[in-house]
């Protein structure tokens, strides 16, 4: 099937679907996506060595972090829009471009000199949080369009991601140490311009665009409709934003510390092993099994997320450690394949994107304030109780997920079927 072939509904059958590994544009979609992710992996430690190497210290690092951050809470939306104006793929490659080019400039900069300005590498971090803005929303919105299977197609796109974020760090950490900091930016630049060109044969792929001449707020407003609209879908995110801001956000700096205290850096980098060995094996298991209900298996298997907290703050043995994060990691990246496959398969074609963007602004925007209040409440309570905490209320949390009727009804989709401006999929 060639890529430039319109996305006709299919019909409903019982056989199982075509690999997505058979389509030309899955591949060069999964290609594009596996790339942007190494380069967002290698980005955390090129970027913390940089400004440490500037001599601006841990705040700066803080900084800048922030400078990348603020401008995907902020612009995400617009980018939901402006995916679905201008098509995904065209604002993925767009993207794709200016974070190579701020990329690139920032490796200019720590070549020519030892002391880059705290303001220009926030300026240049800045750019490229505003130009993920702008991809983000689009690539939920891509999926349907370039597979048929639309759960093994986000079940190989979460493998990915569990691999880039593996191998991301490392790669960053030996450029640093055997080349220059300035090189690893330049790696990740070619990462990013890599996505673009590979996104490049799918800029003619049949797209139903939103050709309405109404302004930005009134296309803004049509993507909430959309999205209060099903309660099933705001029922997630209103539980998600408070799993956020008490359950990941405290759990990353929190858990690292206390692992990193009792079983040493390397025991903590094993284990940060485990827990993408086990979103590899949640992804291979996505893959596998297709529940009728799968916001319902999904929650039931993040359930097991409660373990990632726990261990450290119960100080567990290393190997009870690492096969508690293991049994974490795959919960998590089971519960990602469900829910992704449910969005993707029961919203429309010309807003999804919109909604894609609602579900990621509520997902992450609390995440950086849990983290900035993990410290002072470690310092109040303790660390251990804090994190003995984020794990009973990750259960509570997902126990009145699993309240919510819409929830607990919601079905898979018929399969093969692209959805396009009408209307949600029958239950089946």
């Amino acid at each position: 099937m060639s890529i430039d072939e319109t996305n006709l509904p299919q019909k409903q059958h019982e056989e199982p679907l075509p690999s997505p590994w058979r389509s030309n544009r899955f591949r060069l979609f999964f290609t594009a996506r596996s790339a942007s992710l190494l380069a967002d992996g290698m980005l955390m430690v090129s970027l913390t060595t940089a400004v440490l190497g500037a001599g601006h210290g841990a705040s700066g690092v803080g900084y800048a972090l922030a400078a990348w951050m603020t401008p995907i809470v902020l612009l995400v939306l617009f980018g939901g829009v402006l995916a679905d104006r201008f098509t995904p793929q065209l604002m993925m490659i767009c993207a794709d471009l200016v974070r190579m080019l701020a990329m690139i400039t920032l490796g200019a900069l720590l070549f020519f000199s030892d002391s880059v300005p705290l303001w220009q590498i926030m300026g240049l971090m800045a750019l490229s949080g505003a130009a993920t803005a702008m991809f983000q929303p689009g690539m939920a919105s891509m999926v349907p369009r370039v597979a048929e299977d639309i759960q093994k197609a986000n079940a190989l796109l979460r493998i990915s991601e569990a691999l880039s974020t593996l191998l991301g760090p490392g790669l960053a950490g030996i450029l640093v140490a055997y080349w220059q900091v300035s090189g690893s930016y330049l790696v990740i630049a070619a990462a990013y311009a890599l996505s673009a060109l590979v996104l490049l044969p799918l800029r003619k792929l049949h797209t139903e665009r939103d050709e309405g001449d109404d302004p930005m707020w009134r296309r803004l407003a049509t993507g909430w409709q959309e999205f209060r609209s099903r309660q099933w879908l705001w029922g997630v995110i209103a539980v998600w934003s408070v799993y956020g801001l008490f359950v990941f956000g405290p759990a990353l700096p929190l858990g690292a510390a206390l692992m990193i205290e009792q079983h040493g850096a390397s025991g903590y980098g094993w284990i940060a092993s485990a827990d993408g060995a086990g979103t590899i094996i949640g992804g291979l298991i996505g893959m596998r099994v297709r529940p009728r209900r799968p916001l319902v298996a999904g929650a039931l298997a993040m359930l097991c997320f409660a373990l990632n907290p726990l261990a450290p703050a119960l100080e567990w043995s290393f190997a009870a450690t690492a096969v508690a994060h293991v049994v974490a990691g795959y919960g998590f990246a089971f519960w990602g394949v469900m829910w992704a496959t449910s969005v993707q398969s029961h919203i429309p074609l010309t807003v999804l994107s919109r909604v894609s963007a609602y579900d990621v602004a509520g997902s992450i925007m609390v995440i950086p304030l849990g983290r900035a209040l993990a410290g002072p409440a470690a310092d109040t309570f303790g660390a251990n109780e804090v994190l003995i905490f984020s794990s009973v209320i990750s259960l509570v949390l997902l126990a009145a997920m699993l309240s919510i009727p819409a929830i607990r009804a919601l079905r898979r989709a018929p399969e093969g079927i692209a959805l396009k401006s009408g209307g949600e999929q029958p239950a089946v």
